[in-house]
């Protein structure tokens, strides 16, 4: 059985205030309505899925190969600053 490959996904506010998500590798802050995106390492991340468990946030989809590819060069480029 092939192992199956992990996504990221992109996320939403769907609160009407605010919120901020500091996670182990970066901290996420969202107005309401705003998405981003989330690496397949960050989805793991205790901090994110607590803001989903309690619907701080919420799963807009998964992100697709391009997509993740290009938050990773962003996150590289920035880490690089």
């Amino acid at each position: 059985m092939a192992s199956r490959k992990r996504r990221g996904m992109i996320i939403k506010n769907t609160n009407d205030v605010p919120v901020e998500i500091p996670m182990s590798t970066r901290t996420i802050r969202l107005k309401p309505g705003e998405e981003a995106f989330v690496t397949a390492e960050e989805v793991r991340d205790p901090v994110l899925r607590e803001k989903l468990q309690v619907r701080a946030v919420s799963i807009v989809r998964p992100t697709t190969e391009e997509e993740e590819e290009m938050l990773r060069q962003q996150l590289a480029q920035q880490q690089s600053h």
